[in-house]
């Protein structure tokens, strides 16, 4: 039997699934009162990302083209359906991973999982081919297409033949490149014309320097602070020879706490602020035209429990205050919930698509961008075919049943399969598809204490950030409670011309994904365990 679904049909569904979002209990609690001073402006919004690794390689190459365009409309669209609702999460940065040939290598350049290996652009002999990486490739132009102003390259390893072991990753426990001394222009000149290939706004040559990465797990390469200077000295002379309007970032530390902090178990691999981007740094890079002032780290290890996220992240604030000038920003590039602890009892493994993991994460991004000033939030991988929370978007052959890696089953994702959602990727949405580039973030007016800034992190956490050239103000609530939290948003300072007395409220949990509700006022109840954005409306 076929069924005609008429537009009238899916209007009315539309307008339940909505009544069926709203919450309509009353609660009598005190509300929650946020209070945004417009004259105290805090970081301009660069972007919000996610990164192909690594299953794009497959996923953009050889899926039907209908459930490309679906992924690719889930993470970049900004439109809107007909009901109001986002098509998708309007991701403003795609992160391309630049392989190092682990692909094509003798012996698969030593790295064991099928799915984490990578073409390169280059071989052993110097001879380039752009077809390589095409699902990667199609990707890109897929979020070009969709308008993603912002495009990240990142480096794992250099090319497996300019490795000290010809291995697309370390093979003994050292804190030294696995990169021969003879190469590191090679290796500069190779990510300098990718970058000017590929037209990619960013590079990120070194991922992780911390870790010995010796291993057969992926692509990686350790380096000491004063090899990422090196390497990023040699990168500015080739960006510079090329024109290319490449700007390179740098830090990506496995650990935030790497960045500012010394006498770690990483000697010669932490403090990363102060020694390569300070003025007076052993290894500074300061004034170098082709890199830009930002550093990057991951959020890994650092989030629990709460007073340890909070307290990491005014500690980099701080120093960079102390030893940075005014221009630099922070970049949170990569995470993914491998910390196993009460909020999160079974670490990274797992898939979730739940609520769970996204309010954890959640919360994550709200401490990330009030404490730390993160200018961007980029989500580790897009795409997922474990049983790990390490996506965005899922996939299966549609039996999954806790054992995604089957080797004989992924061989078939490699082509096709079934593609879930996840509300993580919703929640993300709630920041990514509203606060866009250019956004600045207002901080709260008077001085919070640490007992409030620790207490909210159980309870209901507040954002907000202006568009000066439209006009509009943008909250994001993240309701980590088990019960409906009230809020009550002052702006003082405001020009009048922003309007705070009527909201579109979206609204993300067990029951809604990303969902237009209705219009409230600047009195509102935040769902349960829910992530809330209010729009401003015109």
């Amino acid at each position: 039997m076929r069924i005609l679904i008429t537009k009238s049909v899916l209007l009315l569904a539309g307008l339940l699934s909505v009544v069926g979002c709203v919450d309509t209990r009353k609660d009598a609690k005190p509300s929650n009162e946020f209070s945004f001073d417009f004259n105290n402006p805090q970081q301009t919004i660069h972007s919000f990302g996610a990164s192909d690794c690594w299953r794009g390689q497959y996923l953009g190459l050889n899926w039907p083209l209908e459930k490309r365009n679906q992924m690719a409309d889930y993470l970049f669209s900004t439109e809107m359906d007909e009901l109001g609702n986002p098509k998708g999460i309007g991701l403003s940065l795609w992160r391309f991973n630049i392989g190092a040939g682990s692909h094509e290598a003798p012996d698969h350049g030593g790295v064991n999982p099928e799915w984490r290996r990578a073409e390169c652009f280059l071989d052993s002999e110097g001879n380039w081919d752009w077809t390589k990486q095409e699902g990667q490739r199609w990707l890109i132009q897929a979020a070009r297409d969709r308008g993603v102003p912002y495009m990240l390259g990142f480096s794992n390893a250099a090319p497996y033949f300019m490795t000290k072991n010809g291995l697309a990753h370390g093979s003994e426990k050292t804190p030294h490149a696995n990169l021969r001394e003879d190469c590191y222009d090679d290796f500069a000149a190779f990510l300098a014309e990718v970058s000017k290939h590929l037209d990619l706004d960013y590079l990120s040559p070194i991922n992780e320097p911390q870790w010995d990465w010796n291993g057969n797990s992926q692509e990686g390469m350790p380096a000491t602070n004063e090899e990422c200077s090196r390497l990023m000295k040699a990168l500015d002379v080739e960006l510079t020879a090329r024109n290319a309007r490449t700007k390179v970032v740098f830090g990506e530390a496995g650990d935030i706490r790497y960045l500012f902090r010394s006498g770690t178990d990483k000697p010669e691999r932490d403090n990363q602020l102060r020694e390569i981007f300070a003025a007076d740094g052993k290894y500074s890079v300061a004034g170098l035209s082709s890199v830009a002032p930002i550093l990057t780290s991951h959020s890994y290890w650092s989030t629990w429990p709460l007073d340890t996220l909070i307290q990491t992240r005014a500690g980099l604030k701080k120093a960079m205050e102390t030893y940075l000038p005014e221009q630099y920003t922070y970049w949170q590039t990569e995470y993914c919930p491998m910390e196993q602890n009460a909020d999160n009892p079974q670490g990274g493994n797992r898939r979730d698509l739940g609520m769970n993991t996204a309010l954890y994460i959640a919360r994550l991004i709200h401490y990330d961008l009030t404490v730390s000033n993160a200018a961007s939030w980029q989500s580790w991988t897009a795409f997922s075919e474990g049983d790990y929370k390490d996506g965005l978007l899922f996939i299966d052959d549609g039996r999954f049943l806790g054992n995604a890696r089957n080797a004989n089953r992924t061989e078939t994702l490699k082509h096709d399969g079934v593609l879930r959602t996840s509300k993580l990727m919703w929640i993300m949405g709630n920041y990514s598809f509203f606060v866009r580039p250019g956004m600045v973030r207002l901080a709260e007016a008077g001085e919070a204490s640490a007992a409030s800034v620790l207490e909210s992190g159980r309870g209901l956490m507040a954002s907000a950030y202006v568009d000066k050239t439209d006009k509009k103000v943008v909250v994001v609530l993240v309701n980590y409670s088990d019960e409906v939290q009230n809020a009550e948003l002052s702006f003082p300072g405001l020009p009048r011309a922003y309007n705070t007395r009527e909201f579109k409220f979206y609204e993300t949990s067990e029951r809604c994904d990303l969902q237009y509700k209705q219009t409230v006022g600047s009195r509102l109840a935040v769902p349960a365990r829910s992530v809330v954005t209010l729009v401003g409306t015109d």
